[in-house]
Parts: structure tokens; sequence; C-alpha cells
């Protein structure tokens, strides 16, 4: 006789400013594939990913957040129900990649003013971009010991550097938030 597998779904937030590969990191973790246009979230957009972890079948429903202000009275009501939060910041040297990482305060604001205390992630995105000027000068501070430490100071789960261009930290990284999601629902069901 077979053992019956249980199902978990979970609703996953991606959020940041706009342009910094939300959806590319998306597109890469479940089609495996990356397109060089940008196109303009408008609202949310809706994407289904399912694995199987340790015998149970996980599905997630990544909420892809768009990120520009004019978005912002309605991002809100997609909150709702969420499980898990990916907070994107991009390495991009351009004044848009630098906005993108002062913003990540505000944003983590957000998440957690309408969704409690879940778990989140962060990644710099955008890695493959310049990237023997990465950490040189005022972006310093963006060194991945700089940022581990502080996804640790606000309670994150981690900090991970990511490609949508080349793939280099995005399985990793989801997996990852997979596993956890998973492993807190067991935990929860077995304290029931």
């Amino acid at each position: 006789m077979s053992e019956q597998k249980d199902i978990y779904t979970f609703k996953v937030a991606i959020c940041g400013d706009g342009a910094v590969g939300k959806t590319s990191l998306i597109n890469r973790f479940v089609e495996g594939t990356f397109t060089r246009e940008y196109l303009v979230t408008l609202g949310v957009e809706i994407t289904k990913y399912g694995r199987e972890v340790r015998g149970d079948e996980v599905n997630l429903i990544f909420w892809d957040l768009a990120g520009q202000d004019q978005f912002s009275k309605v991002r809100q009501r997609f909150f709702s129900g969420t499980s898990a939060a990916i907070l994107v910041f991009s390495h991009e040297q351009s004044e848009e990649g630098e906005k993108s990482f002062q913003h990540l305060q505000k944003w983590l604001d957000h998440i957690r003013e309408n969704c409690g205390n879940i778990p989140i992630i962060l990644f710099g995105n955008k890695v493959d971009l310049n990237p023997e000027d990465l950490y040189l000068d005022d972006s310093y501070q963006k060194s991945d010991n700089n940022l581990k430490k502080l996804a640790s100071d606000l309670g994150l789960l981690d900090y991970f550097k990511t490609s949508a261009l080349t793939g280099e930290g995005v399985m990793s990284s989801f997996r990852i938030l997979t596993h956890e999601l998973h492993r807190i629902s067991k935990e929860r069901a077995n304290r029931s």
C-alpha cells in the first residue's frame, strides 16, 4: 500500500521596484527562460510552479506585484493569503539600481504591514551587469557579507545573489524557499 502524499499550496509575493527583474526571475525558475524585452507588469501576474518535496506535492503560486508607484494603491489587495515573500533589488550600477536598494525598507514595511510575520528572502538580482564594478566605491555596502548581515538584521531568511539572465543563484534560492515553506507547514501540522 502506497503512502498518501500531502499537498501544500503557498502564495508567494514577489516585491521590489519596477525593472529589478522580478518577472524574469520567475520565468527563469519556472520555465528556464529569459527574455530581454522589458514589459511592465500591470497590477499583478500570477504563475504556478509545482514540485515534490520529501514525498509531498508542493505548489507555489507566485504573485508578481507591479513595482511602479502608480500601482501602490491596488497592490495591498493582492497581499491577502500570502505565505512568503521575495524582496528583490537590482545590483545594476545605475540610479534605478541604487534606488531599488534604498527602497528595500519601504517594501519590507509594506509586506509586514499587509502579511504579518511571514518568511521573506532577499534577492540581489542582475549580478551579471558590470560584475567588476559591483563592490567598488560606495557600492561596498552591497558586498555579499554585508547583504547577508542586512538580511539577518532585518529578520529575513537569507540573501541570495541572482541573475535571471545567466540563472546564477535562481534555482537554489527558490528551492530553499520551497523547502522552508514545506518544513514550516509540516511542523505546524505535527503540532496540531
